[in-house]
């Protein structure tokens, strides 16, 4: 991936006394841009202000209900841009008793009708109104051409302006400078939005820093009127700098956003074996994806610690992919010249080096992707006595176990074999321990579960004596990847052993409260017709019906296809952001939270687990490349833009004196031409 080290804020420290104060903070850290000899005010680039985190724990009756607050004065609260987010405040402030009246560029007064704010196409006939307080609703990248637009001299001289930016020192030095000395200022960021906040504004945080207010005490009262709005609604209220504010929202919001905008690229889609981490991607990128580009692209270039964010996230995801190939190089070089003399094909048609065959004819999607297994009997809390099994586990580690928890408690007969000595762990869990692997064959299990790693899969299943086996035997795996023990149960095991690939779609965390409606997908790769060879598979299938699981029956194929584009992203996205080393902050969205949870439940996998999702799946190859592919046509949106900034910052005045200059010179040969010199020089 191609880094921009060159724009980094923290290579180069330019004299900020040559910048314009309306540059973007972004470009206040490019020290190539013209010098600007007009400017007279001073420029505020970070708060001078010493960092104040105060989470307000006010003890108001009323936090839980607004029905139940202490009586805020109404206000008179004029809201400068009145699309979605300025009407979503507007009904709150209006349900409170407040005055409201709006202006936009845009024609709101139908919804302004509807909601009962006044509305005026014409700032001038607003802002003579007299409006106590100035909210300002606009894009973040517009702010600066409408405060421009306003009318100041037609308001009262210590009218309080806010802004609801989503970045802050921005905000605060376009007021600092854009405001007469008699203004009062507050900036704030409500972080939720008209989905997050939906039902109900309790318990979200509402950032605020008291840039400037007058010491009178109507002043001082009016601030703590307004922000007794958002306080009576429950909110969370945190006082903090603007620069602290933008420092932990370019961790938080901004990689949130990033993160939302790189899986829309994807065209992630729900699927029928859905898991719990997939779902919070899905609800991710609806939410992120609803707001503008403008909105994200404001995110990036007016906070100058997101440059920094995508350059980690860039070194991240090439660190993430480095690990990987790093390992598969091993693999093949292992496949390659092991002994010194064996050569084997790395796309042959069988899975001789455990890697899964792109060129499988298993590999052909199903066109029926889903087939759900219907339980037909009752759902009891034990099995009679001809539904119970004898259930060998082999690899009695913590999914294992895990498994061997409820087959137990079910009635079924549970007997365990592991390279490691789980004997005390078996003993709790009533499961016979056996540390031989033909003492286990010898007590004919009806069906061996394989709950080893990927990794160590085809080893293990290679070390069994089948032998010692009934013939009939029933096979059942639980890994993440189906195509791969599928076709290595063909490959391995005597055609008299029925087969039953599965994947609970869930572990000792996700399914640590229940399997209700958690995914049970299974492949029924070879059962005898015998009755009673028929009867075991559904019997063991029915242990986790009756658990309540979502029975899918599908193909392997299918399995793996699906499962690239949602656990292999999960995985992937969760150790990308696990290498970012994400903080949970004072000012957490529910987005951010939703990526801290996803980092916490795939960093509690192994490495091996997510290095066998890659490695033994066809699909996951073509899954990192989508997303490499995804993030590098997000940063050139990104850096496309900026260029387009930074070119009309460089060479905006120039080039309209060159296009002056051309047309002058045209008219100026016209006329020439036109002239009785020229015709006499003719």
């Amino acid at each position: 991936m191609i880094t921009h080290r060159c724009l980094h804020p923290s290579l180069s420290k330019p004299s900020l006394s040559f910048l314009s104060s309306s540059s973007p903070p972004f470009l206040q850290h490019l020290s190539f841009l013209p010098t600007s000899p007009s400017i007279t005010k001073p420029v505020f680039v970070h708060s001078v202000k010493p960092l104040h985190v105060k989470c307000s724990s006010t003890n108001l009756t009323s936090q839980s209900h607004p029905d139940h607050a202490p009586p805020i004065s109404t206000l008179k609260i004029a809201i400068i841009g009145f699309g979605n987010y300025g009407q979503f405040l507007a009904k709150t402030l209006v349900s409170q008793g407040h005055i409201v009246l709006a202006h936009s560029r845009s024609d709101y007064s139908h919804v302004a009708k509807k909601l009962g704010v006044s509305f005026f196409l014409n700032p001038h006939d607003l802002c003579e109104q007299h409006p106590e307080v100035i909210l300002l609703c606009t894009s973040i990248i517009s702010t600066e051409q409408v405060l421009k637009t306003l009318p100041l001299q037609r308001l009262k001289r210590s009218t309080l302006f806010v802004d609801v930016l989503s970045v802050k020192e921005f905000a605060r030095n376009l007021l600092l400078d854009a405001l007469p000395l008699d203004f009062d200022i507050i900036c704030s960021h409500p972080m939720f939005g008209p989905q997050s906040a939906k039902q109900s504004w309790k318990d979200l945080f509402f950032v605020y820093e008291k840039v400037r207010i007058g010491n009178e005490s109507s002043r001082v009262q009016r601030c703590e009127q307004f922000l007794g709005i958002f306080q009576s609604e429950g909110c969370k209220m945190v006082e903090m700098s603007c620069q602290e504010h933008d420092k932990l929202a370019a961790g938080s919001q901004f990689m949130t956003h990033t993160v939302g905008r790189v899986l829309d690229m994807l065209g992630l889609e729900s699927t029928p074996i859905n898991t719990k981490g997939y779902e919070t991607l899905l609800d991710l990128v609806e939410n992120t994806c609803r707001d503008s580009f403008d909105l994200y692209y404001g995110l990036f270039l007016y906070n100058k610690s997101a440059l920094e964010m995508v350059e980690r996230l860039d070194l991240a995801f090439d660190a993430l992919r480095n690990e990987l190939f790093g390992r598969l190089h091993h693999v093949v070089r292992k496949q390659f010249f092991e002994n010194g003399e064996k050569v084997k094909s790395v796309h042959g048609s069988s899975y001789q080096n455990g890697a899964a065959s792109a060129f499988s004819s298993n590999a052909l999607r199903s066109q029926d992707v889903t087939i759900p297994y219907e339980f037909k009997g009752k759902i009891l809390e034990s099995v009679d006595d001809s539904s119970k099994l004898k259930v060998a586990i082999v690899g009695f580690g913590n999914f294992g176990q895990f498994v061997a928890k409820t087959l137990a408690r079910q009635g079924h007969s549970v007997l365990a074999y592991s390279r490691t000595d789980y004997r005390d762990a078996a003993q709790k869990l009533g499961v016979s321990f056996f540390s031989d692997a033909n003492d286990l064959c010898e007590e004919h299990p009806e069906v061996i579960l394989l709950c080893t790693s990927i990794l160590s899969t085809e080893k293990v299943l290679k070390s069994l004596p089948f032998q010692r086996l009934k013939r009939s035997t029933l096979f059942v795996d639980v890994l993440s990847v189906k195509e791969f023990p599928r076709n290595l149960f063909l490959q391995l095991l005597p055609p008299e052993f029925d087969i039953l690939c599965t994947h609970p779609m869930f572990g000792p965390e996700s399914g640590k409260n229940g399997w209700n409606e958690l995914p049970f997908v299974f492949d029924k790769v070879r059962i005898g017709n015998d009755e009673r060879r028929v009867a075991r598979c559904n019997s063991f299938l029915d242990i986790f019906a009756r658990e309540g699981c979502r029975m899918v029956e599908m193909t392997c194929a299918e399995h793996d296809w699906h499962a690239a584009g949602s656990q292999f992203i999960t995985h992937t996205m969760g150790r990308v952001l696990e290498k970012l080393q994400l903080e949970s902050t004072p000012i957490n969205t529910k987005g951010y939270e939703t990526l801290l949870k996803l980092v916490e439940n795939t960093a509690g996998d192994s490495f091996e687990l997510y290095y066998g999702l890659f490695m033994y799946n066809v699909n996951a190859m073509e899954q990192l490349e989508r997303m490499d592919f995804a993030f590098e046509s997000l940063k050139k949106q990104l850096f496309g833009r900026l260029h387009g900034v930074l070119r009309k910052e460089l060479f905006g005045d120039s080039e309209k004196l060159e296009v002056l200059q051309e047309k002058s010179v045209r008219k100026n040969g016209a006329a020439l031409s036109s002239s009785p010199e020229s015709v006499k020089i003719s």
